[in-house]
Parts: C-alpha cells; structure tokens; sequence
C-alpha cells in the first residue's frame, strides 16, 4: 500500500463511520489531499480491495471497509482524544450512588447514551449486566438479519460470555474488532479492567458496530475506568 492508497482508505473509514455508506471515487476526489481522478482513486480502491482492505457490496456501488482495514486503521490512525469527555456525567454517575450495584447500572447507562453504543459491566465474581441494546437496533448494520441474530445469541450467552473473557482482560483498553470480538464478528467492543475495594477488579466496556467511533470511546471507557480507581 502507498501512501496514496493509505490516505485514501482513511478517507473510506472516515466516511463510512459518519454515514454507514458505501464510499466511491467521486466523492473521494473532492476531498483535500487527493490531486487525482477519480478513474486513479477507482484504481487505487480496485487494489486496496485486492488487498482486503475494501469490499464491494454490490456492483454499482462504492466500497466499503473490511474488518482488516478497521484494524488497520485503529492501530495508524485512532488516537484517543485528549479533551475532557463527558467527565461531570461519569463521576455523577459514580459518585451519587452508594450502592454498588446501582452505581455499576448507572455508569453502564451512561456510557450508553453518551456513546450511543451498548455498555458492559461486570463485577463482584458473577454480576454482570448490559444496557444499550435498543441503541445498536437502531443503526443500519442490524438491518441485516443475520447480525441481528448473532447479537440476540451473545444476549442469551452473555453472562457465559463474560466469565469465558474475564481474567483475559487487562487494566489498559482492549479493542477487539471483528473476529477477535467475543460479542459477535459483525462488532467491536472496547473493555477495560477497573478495581474494586479489597483488591477485586470488575470489567467495563462498549460494544458497537465495527465503524463505531473509537477515539471517543476509548477515551470514555478510559475515563470510567479512572473515576472508578479513584473511588475505591
């Protein structure tokens, strides 16, 4: 891959992030940056499509990224962002509640209508619980039926799910897209381990489609994992 073709297959996850479309050549060719035609760009996503990066949906339409190309794009181009994200929400939603449970609910909540993903918590040896669910129905991947099937299969599995991942979690955000996602191929989720007073941890995490926006929800799972440190 050139650095042309780099550029161009950040330009491709950018756009399908924001609007879940597939991305053509024309519409590449007007952004900044890419001094071709779009008869090159079409060239240049004929070989990041041989490469694995792009795929075709259907033959008139433009092209859309892979699971290789999501992983590629969060190891070369995700920063997590450095502002302040949402900070007052979260330690509310730590701080107010006293109870543990209610807390970890809260939070999880939270998290959900602040990244319009689904939220994960789990804690205290076999507690775990989910929110957020409504909000993935929403978006135009689960459409498609057999996305919607594999995520109402890891509902019925998720405390399984959970127990199976546990200890494999570490204390620094984890992305796992795709394939490597333990809630579902078509998704990614982003999980981090927190601790808990007397020296017990508890796992929290987004999951969302794979074009979900991972800079901001890094950085959200991060904050939560800090608040929560501070409070033991």
């Amino acid at each position: 891959m050139n650095t042309r073709q780099e550029h161009i297959l950040k330009l491709v996850v950018d756009e399908y992030i924001r609007t879940a479309e597939p991305v053509g050549s024309k519409f590449l060719a007007q952004r900044r940056g890419l001094d071709v035609s779009p008869a090159t760009i079409r060239n240049d996503m004929v070989e990041l499509e041989a490469l694995g990066f792009l795929a075709q949906p259907h033959t008139s339409a433009g092209r859309v990224p892979t699971e290789k190309a999501f992983v590629y794009y969060l190891q070369h181009f995700v920063e997590p962002t450095s502002a302040p994200v949402a900070d007052k929400q979260l330690r509310c939603a730590v701080e107010e509640c006293e109870d543990d449970d209610r807390k970890m609910r809260t939070l999880a909540k939270t998290l959900t209508d602040l990244s319009g993903e689904m939220a994960i918590v789990a804690y205290g040896g076999n507690r775990s619980y989910y929110t957020g669910v409504a909000n993935l129905f929403q978006k135009p991947e689960f459409a498609n039926l057999e996305i919607v099937q594999q995520l109402s299969a890891m509902v019925d599995r998720f405390d399984e799910v959970v127990e199976d991942i546990f200890d494999a979690v570490s204390q620094e955000p984890q992305v796992m897209i795709g394939s490597e996602n333990p809630f579902g191929e078509h998704m990614s989720s982003i999980l981090v381990k927190y601790s808990l007073p007397g020296g017990h941890v508890g796992i929290i995490g987004i999951v969302g489609p794979m074009r979900m926006d991972y800079g901001r929800n890094i950085r959200l799972v991060e904050r939560a994992k800090d608040i929560l440190d501070e409070d033991v």
